[in-house]
């Protein structure tokens, strides 16, 4: 009878450990539900503890309650104890596909994509269905540079039904290091669908998809025909214009010709006609990212001119929107309607009174810059700009319209997990300064997936810091400010203090005010840490020779000078001092060039600045990362530092691609 009673006992505590265990699966589904606040999810992920606490009490050797316990721990950078937990499940049941693949998922947490896809593949020979390990041996496949097999293992899993934002995100990564040196339909149909799907950061694509329309349009061939009304049905091509901003010469001339072919037709006709308006508009909005960078013949100029001296007739005998609409798409194709004499009085609209198809280029054109222009009177700066021709006044750079896929964290759980520091001092809310915030993206994307944080974004550029305050105001995220330097200053000389410093693109040489490394020592506190790149960018032939010519002429950062210094580099494609120059990006935006040439980075604040983290009495070297993110042993790069401080030019970290983050030790 003893032994009946405890086998009875042993199947009723089985059955309600299995009831806990589920109870567990749906509390640990909430605790990563980006639809909940951090306080929800922490809730919810202590229910899940609890739950598991009480199955693991009732039957010590569950495999499943070891299993996601393991999980839990793992998303809390315990890493030590989620490896003994997955061991521990595996061991009380072996063959389990999910926990091979978790511990993958450790491997990978723990920099070693090497012994992640072993895992991984384990896992497969479990389960051959099971997409989430193949999806950790696609992670693991890009995170060792394999990014041609990467790409193709998650193409993979989007042709088997699984669409995930983690598949797509990676997908999206291993594009921009992918060659493509024909025309591929597979490939022109992975670009479209990485273009469709929203939340991705499109900005990234524009090289892989310039060089996917390169090939498809044959732009090597001189004698290749260009027909308009293809163009006008290619999806890939309307997609990349209204998405991306396409480093690639052939591309923009491609743009340029099609945008003439367009206008020339509507000389002849006197009207656009509505199978063109979808590549106009997307043109109207390739333009503005590009700061109006695209070249046009007088023709084109003159022709424009009258269209706008139309539309201010039209507005001043009030005549509806209809009859003016394909007039504004034509004028967005070539300048900013908001620098038009006509602007104030488009303001008698608000934006969603027009049509749904118009709204994207009237934004960017006119609404977008007038929301931002009002942000700008809130700042002193605004005063050096109201001397300039509003076509000369500095556009934001980058062109980025979407924040990067990134799970949510909370940098008190960074900070312990990746850096190991200790955070149990630390205040509930956390305070990130980011220099040099280049439109803020980055900002943005700490502010939101770092649950415990405010961010200070500053930037030099004025055009920045508005819009930065207006695309964080569209996306609804309250936890950010955008400022420039001078309120910063203020800020910190008032003696507030900040636990991370971010510093991103360095000050130029006009801040002559202004010393990074003083600021960063006066704003960090005890235990705060500071993350910086090595190397500095802008310093091809091309960026020199033309600084040179600036200075030498004393020219001055005008739409017309910007457009004439683009139009000898891309006349002169051969030279040996451009082509490292028409490789890069920013080259192909009229803020980009700005930058470049006329407030370049100072690398003398990043000397500075490294000098003061060499002094091993107040600053810790925590971590270092190659350019591939890679982490390296911190020793030998904190040896090169000193040496590079006591005046060692041949150690210097100056212009090398690491990521490196110090702490503050008092």
């Amino acid at each position: 009878m003893q032994s009946l009673h405890f086998v009875e006992n042993q199947g009723s505590n089985q059955a309600q450990a299995a009831r806990l265990l589920l109870q567990a699966n749906l509390a640990y589904g909430e605790s990563n539900s980006p639809g909940l606040s951090h306080t929800q999810r922490l809730r919810a992920r202590q229910e899940c503890r609890d739950y598991l606490a009480e199955a693991l009490q009732l039957e010590p050797e569950n495999a499943g309650a070891l299993g996601l316990l393991g999980r839990v721990e793992l998303d809390e950078g315990r890493l030590d104890e989620a490896h003994r937990l997955f061991t521990a499940s595996l061991q009380a049941l072996p063959g389990q596909a999910q926990q091979h693949a978790n511990l993958g998922y450790w491997a990978l947490k723990s920099e070693r994509p090497a012994l992640a896809e072993q895992h991984f593949l384990e896992a497969l020979d479990c389960d051959r269905q099971s997409a989430a390990a193949f999806c950790g041996v696609a992670h693991a496949k890009r995170l060792q540079g394999q990014f041609d097999v990467a790409y193709l293992h998650y193409r993979k899993l989007l042709q088997a039904g699984a669409d995930w934002d983690s598949v797509y995100s990676g997908m999206l990564g291993c594009a921009q290091h992918l060659h493509v040196d024909k025309a591929d339909g597979d490939l022109a149909r992975d670009a479209i669908a990485l273009l469709r799907r929203e939340g991705l950061p499109h900005q990234e694509l524009g090289r892989f998809v310039g060089a996917i329309v390169h090939q498809q349009y044959d732009l090597d061939n001189p004698n290749a025909e260009i027909f308009l009304d293809a163009a006008s049905d290619d999806e890939l091509l309307i997609l990349a214009l209204q998405k991306t901003l396409m480093p690639n010469p052939a591309v923009e001339n491609l743009v340029v010709m099609l945008r003439r072919a367009i206008i020339a037709e509507v000389a002849q006709t006197v009207e656009l006609r509505d199978e063109l308006q979808q590549l106009a508009l997307a043109i109207g909005q390739y333009a503005d990212r590009t700061g109006y960078a695209l070249a046009a013949e007088d023709d084109e100029e003159r022709l424009v001119t009258t269209i706008n001296e139309s539309i201010q007739a039209q507005l001043m005998m009030a005549e509806p929107q209809e009859g003016m609409i394909g007039s504004l798409i034509i004028s967005a194709m070539y300048g900013a309607l908001f620098h038009q004499t006509f602007a104030a009085q488009l303001g008698q609209w608000n934006l969603t009174d027009w049509p749904l198809g118009v709204q994207p280029v009237l934004a960017a054109s006119y609404y977008d810059r007038a929301n931002e222009e009002a942000i700008k009177q809130n700042f002193e700066e605004k005063a050096a700009e109201l001397c300039l021709d509003k076509v000369d006044v500095a556009q934001a750079w980058p062109a980025w319209s979407e924040l990067a896929f990134r799970a949510a964290n909370s940098l008190r759980n960074v900070m312990a997990t990746e850096l190991g520091l200790n955070t149990d001092q630390l205040p509930e809310t956390l305070r990130i300064l980011v220099c040099g915030a280049q439109s803020g993206q980055r900002a943005l994307e700490l502010a939101r997936y770092l649950s415990d944080v405010e961010v200070i974004a500053v930037d030099e550029s004025l055009a920045n810091v508005a819009k930065g305050t207006r695309m964080a105001s569209d996306m609804g995220i309250e936890n950010i400010v955008f400022w420039p330097w001078s309120i910063a200053q203020r800020f910190v000389g008032d003696g507030h203090q900040v636990h991370w410093i971010e510093v991103g693109r360095l000050p130029s040489p006009a801040m002559t005010e202004l010393s990074l490394a003083e600021l960063v020592n006066a704003a960090s506190t005890a235990g705060a840490v500071v993350h910086m790149h090595t190397a500095i960018g802008e310093q091809t032939p091309g960026d020199r020779q033309i600084r040179n010519m600036i200075a030498d002429h004393k020219l001055p950062p005008t739409r017309t000078v910007l457009r004439q210094l683009r139009r000898m580099v891309l006349a002169n494609p051969q030279d040996s001092n451009w082509q490292e120059l028409l490789q890069e990006e920013n080259f192909f935006s009229l803020g980009g060039c700005r930058d470049r040439w006329f407030q370049p980075q100072d690398a003398s604040q990043l000397k500075q600045l490294m000098a003061m983290v060499s002094n091993e009495v107040d600053w810790k070297l925590v971590k270092a990362r190659d350019a591939d993110g890679h982490s390296l042993a911190t020793h030998p790069v904190q040896r090169q530092i000193q040496a590079e401080a006591l005046g060692s030019e041949v150690q210097s970290l100056v212009g090398q691609s690491l990521s490196v983050y110090f702490s503050k030790r008092r």
